[in-house]
């Protein structure tokens, strides 16, 4: 408990200093929130932007809030652009932990002594972050390698956080203007399985052989080999790799790096992996790419960390390329029918009003040259552009998006005359003709086939219990209709029954007027009394419609 008060005079002082209050406006909070804000009044507010504040917060709150920070500078859609920005600057530099207890963890880890398994060892980190650190050491083979440890004690850090971010987001949610659309419950917890799955080191390494494997002998792309024998859900152990890190443009330029060709081929790699592959690595910043020093004028990438990654199903990855081609051939007809077709957004949606939106948002950026033109910027505004039609959250292609938007930024800082469309066009020309090239079609045939046949025997069955299920449902539709008409017809009987007494009633009152002045006694006494001529004429009409309406109603 007095760790978790602790906290939150730490995150208090934090919202004090950057003024966080102002992110929301105060009209919209409890009084009991406002009280707690009031002391923030007592500073100035000074001139950050309120990307700015948020940054630097995040950055002072530490690794788990930096790493949501990191996180929801993957979701543009959920986050204004001004403040985007600001949370792509998020560093991720956390001062490493003791080298003793890391070597105790590796020794845990694989049950082993680390001098039993490994020919040498580093005592010194190599790089340390907010999830994991990792030192250098040599296999008894000779081979290289890097070992990367969990941190101790994360789970407990990071269930402690996520917590009080969950805390703040039903606050903002609740109070916010823009709480409900952007969802921050649902961020929240969409960070927390985010983080846990980056703990799994496995299944970093799972992803890590993946992608080996695809690019196997390719000349664009190397991803590290993994050791299998000595990777655990919190020990992983890949090849060393060496190369220069991509943002080192200097070094860059002195071993004679073809620029032009490395931006290209940047493209390229991403094209490949969501279109070719559906297999691509989400998370392609600059710390986790490097350039291999071999053959500058064909130069290759080495990327690392596939913690995260993304996939597409066939018909968004078919969409996508078709969007894409639309877009630049300026259909902006195609483009709506597309989004509707796909279900992006409602089946309802009038494609004319889409188009007319669409159209709205490219036009002006289509007045620049191509290569001044942003791929990732465009698909945001298309996105914002669609969700005011009322388009779901797609996060496959948020994915996606957040990766061709580091991919585009890295290459025009490589080279800043990269037109990225000279290198995106040809190839999502050349997939979607090769997607229906009869060799592709035979290789899905290929493929589905077996399941198909294992199926086959069973259509006939299935055909005659779906023919059977049509006649019971036939015999219990005629059924339904049956009671349904009997229910008419006892409605009808009631209402005639209803209709008859009326009239009944109207009849012995007719009957009764006639013989009033046969009735003697006390009521002809009491009749005699009223005046009946004072009675307004409004209310004989009333009392006349009013039984007619009775006597009239089906």
């Amino acid at each position: 408990m007095l760790v978790v008060l602790r906290r939150l005079l730490t995150i208090s002082f934090v919202i004090w200093r950057y003024r966080l209050d102002l992110l929301i406006p105060p009209g919209q909070l409890p009084w009991y929130v406002r009280l707690f804000l009031l002391p923030c009044k007592l500073k100035p507010a000074g001139k950050m932007t309120r990307g700015e504040r948020l940054r630097r917060a995040l950055e002072d709150l530490g690794p788990i809030f930096i790493k949501f920070g990191q996180l929801l500078s993957t979701r543009p859609d959920l986050v204004p652009p001004d403040m985007m920005d600001d949370l792509n600057r998020l560093q991720d530099k956390v001062p490493p932990f003791d080298k003793s207890e890391f070597r105790a963890l590796v020794e845990r880890g694989l049950g082993e002594s680390v001098d039993t398994v490994f020919a040498s060892y580093e005592q010194e980190p190599l790089a340390s972050a907010s999830v994991a650190q990792v030192h250098g050491a040599t296999l008894h083979n000779g081979q290289r390698v890097v070992i990367k440890i969990v941190r101790p004690g994360i789970e407990r850090i990071i269930e402690q956080d996520v917590r009080l971010l969950m805390m703040i987001a039903r606050l903002v949610e609740r109070y916010s203007i823009d709480g409900k659309r952007l969802h921050p419950v649902d961020v929240v917890r969409d960070y927390r399985n985010t983080i846990f799955d980056e703990l799994d080191l496995q299944r970093e390494a799972a992803n890590a052989s993946q992608l080996r494997r695809n690019f196997d002998g390719s000349a664009l792309l190397y991803v590290p080999e993994i050791y299998w024998d000595y990777t655990r859900n919190n020990v992983l152990v890949m090849e060393r790799i060496h190369g220069i890190p991509v943002t080192h443009i200097d070094e860059l330029h002195a071993q004679g790096t073809d620029m032009k060709a490395l931006a290209e081929r940047g493209v390229e790699i991403f094209f490949k992996q969501v279109f070719e592959h559906n297999f691509f690595h989400a998370d392609m910043h600059p710390g986790n790419i490097f350039v291999a020093t071999e053959n500058p004028e064909y130069p290759k990438y080495i990327a690392v960390d596939m913690a995260i990654v993304g996939s597409l199903t066939r018909e968004d990855q078919y969409y996508l390329a078709r969007n894409l081609l639309a877009m630049f051939r300026r259909d902006y007809r195609q483009v709506a029918e597309l989004h509707v077709q796909s279900g992006w957004v409602p089946e309802g949606t009038r494609v004319e009003e889409l188009e007319a939106a669409v159209r709205t948002v490219c036009e002006p950026i289509f007045e620049k040259p191509l290569k001044d033109i942003s791929f990732g910027h465009l698909l945001m505004s298309l996105f914002r552009t669609a969700r005011r039609f009322d388009m779901e959250v797609q996060p496959q292609l948020v994915l996606l998006q957040k990766t061709l938007l580091n991919i585009e930024g890295l290459g025009r800082q490589l080279y800043p005359d990269l037109d990225l469309w000279v290198t995106a066009h040809p190839f999502l020309e050349r997939w979607l003709k090769d997607r229906f090239h009869p060799k592709a079609l035979w290789g899905q045939f290929q493929r589905y086939a077996p399941e198909w046949m294992e199926k086959f025997p069973q259509v006939p069955e299935l055909i005659f219990g779906g023919l059977q299920q049509l006649q019971s449902l036939s015999k219990v539709s005629h059924h339904l209709e049956a009671q349904t008409q009997e229910l008419q017809r006892q409605q009808q009987n009631r209402r005639r029954g209803r209709r008859r007494t009326v009239i009944a009633t109207l009849a012995l009152i007719g009957s009764g007027i006639t013989a009033w002045p046969h009735l003697g006694g006390p009521l002809t006494a009491w009749a005699e009394r009223i005046d009946w001529g004072q009675i307004p004429p409004e209310s004989w009409a009333l009392l006349t419609l009013g039984l007619a309406v009775l006597i009239l109603r089906k």
